[in-house]
């Protein structure tokens, strides 16, 4: 299974969001994501978030906070989603080659067209508390949206 990061990084209430409107073969063609990307061998989540912020935006990140995890599953294709949030970072926004980089309204972002299941992480991030999630689509249309419970392992 593949394991990716997404990040929702903030400022002045805003978020910063990606329109995916440059790739032709894109699973998230014409929608707004966070920005991230697909963890490579030998990287942990955490090397792949810093690295992906800065291949994308141009932006340093200074503290991030690991904030849930997604079990994205699209037509068969599953992919385990490691979702963060920083508010301090340094630099300068560049153009990405995979989008438009715009700073939304927090308030704004669930008008945009965005994954329905999106807007469970929203809701999660504004609980403030760590989630998991499992999203389920055929196509576009999510079928299945459920909160995993944490597993205690007891020794």
């Amino acid at each position: 299974m593949k394991k990716t990061t997404l990040i929702y990084i903030e400022k002045d209430d805003k978020y910063l969001m990606l329109h995916r409107n440059k790739k032709v073969n894109d699973i998230n063609k014409d929608k707004w994501i966070g920005v991230g990307g697909h963890v490579e061998e030998n990287e942990t989540i955490d090397e792949c978030v810093v690295r992906e912020v800065k291949e994308e935006t141009n932006l340093d990140l200074i503290s991030f906070k690991l904030r849930g995890e997604v079990l994205f599953v699209l037509n068969g294709y599953e992919e385990l989603m490691y979702v963060y949030t920083s508010n301090e970072f340094q630099g300068v926004l560049k153009e990405c080659n995979e989008g438009t980089l715009e700073w939304i309204d927090k308030n704004k972002v669930l008008d945009l067209p965005i994954w329905e299941g999106d807007k469970l992480i929203f809701e999660g991030l504004e609980k403030d508390e760590y989630f998991r999630l499992k999203l389920v689509y055929n196509n576009d249309l999510l079928i299945l949206s459920e909160r995993v419970k944490k597993t205690r392992i007891i020794i």
